[in-house]
């Protein structure tokens, strides 16, 4: 057996899918299905069986999915201590968070990361929520970008940032000269609403005393359509100041406080705790605290180191 036939039988593991992992491991249904009979014959067991359409794991299948996660990890740290042996590290780090955080807090994270490690190869895996976690625990991602809390103990959580949940408003709209805004006050208007995430479920709790009288004109999976729909007239949304910066500055724009208290967001870094750190993976958390901070309003208060919380 080879590490690619590894890679295929995890990968269908954890689609469930033979069709599914031909298409993430690029190649086609028969070419994988020809790498599991190869396992199979060289381990005389079968390693799933099939019910039609769908398939799950034999005794056997489940046994050894658990030490070709190990021969890959394995793997994967013996090629991280070499190439610490080199003055100059290489190969990928693999960041997995929603595509706002991207765009609008790690920007100067990624620019100063490449200054400094120009042989490492930086991946960003777009993801949400609980997703990011389930990638940072599965090993798909080395580190994750989510709002807190998370639960997980197996993980080192690193506070990173804060900053404050507001609604938006185009220019001239009615709510947009006050102070702050109930969610009795809200319901006059059609609400455009994250699709899902830690934020909808807030916003789900600070509606729920008028969820009889909301009115959601779309559900989105975009930060950027929901400012633009915003803008177009499409109804009011909720957005982290961060990621509506530009567009209050140049007027398009008016993002008012929620009450009667705050929505404050926090943003963690979040990896592994049982995972070996490369020189670059160490590099990449210093350059996210010397750049990111913590942010209350427009001050920026950089941290004095990781402050890890469970």
């Amino acid at each position: 057996m080879d590490f690619d036939q590894l890679h295929t039988f995890l990968e269908i593991v954890r689609l469930k899918s033979f069709s599914k992992a031909a298409q993430t491991c690029y190649r086609t249904q028969p070419a994988i299905s020809a790498q599991v009979r190869q396992l199979e014959q060289e381990l005389r067991a079968d390693l799933f069986e099939r019910f039609g359409s769908r398939i799950s794991l034999t005794t056997a299948g489940k046994i050894f999915a658990e030490y070709a996660e190990q021969m890959l990890d394995l793997r994967r740290r013996v090629q991280d201590v070499i190439a610490e042996l080199e003055t100059n590290p290489r190969g990928e780090l693999v960041i997995a968070g929603n595509e706002a955080t991207c765009i609008y807090v790690l920007p100067k994270v990624f620019s100063e990361f490449r200054e400094l490690f120009q042989s490492v190869q930086l991946q960003v895996l777009r993801s949400y929520g609980s997703r990011v976690v389930e990638a940072v625990m599965e090993n798909s991602a080395d580190f994750g970008l989510v709002q807190l809390p998370v639960e997980e103990k197996r993980l080192q959580v690193v506070n990173i940032y804060r900053d404050e949940i507001r609604l938006i408003v185009p220019a001239g709209h009615p709510l947009s000269g006050r102070a702050s805004v109930t969610a009795q006050e809200v319901t006059e208007y059609y609400l455009v609403l994250p699709k899902y995430g830690k934020t909808r479920t807030r916003l789900n709790e600070w509606l729920e005393v008028v969820e009889d009288d909301i009115r959601i004109s779309m559900e989105l999976d975009s930060t950027e359509m929901m400012k633009h729909f915003v803008t177009a007239g499409l109804g009011v949304s909720f957005v982290a100041m961060s990621n509506c910066r530009e567009e209050v500055a140049a007027g398009k724009l008016r993002s008012i406080p929620l009450a009667p208290e705050p929505m404050v967001r926090r943003l963690g870094l979040i990896y592994r705790k049982d995972k070996a750190l490369s020189k670059a993976a160490l590099g990449f958390i210093q350059i996210v605290l010397d750049n990111v901070g913590e942010e209350t309003g427009t001050a920026k208060e950089k941290p004095k180191g990781p402050r890890v919380v469970a």
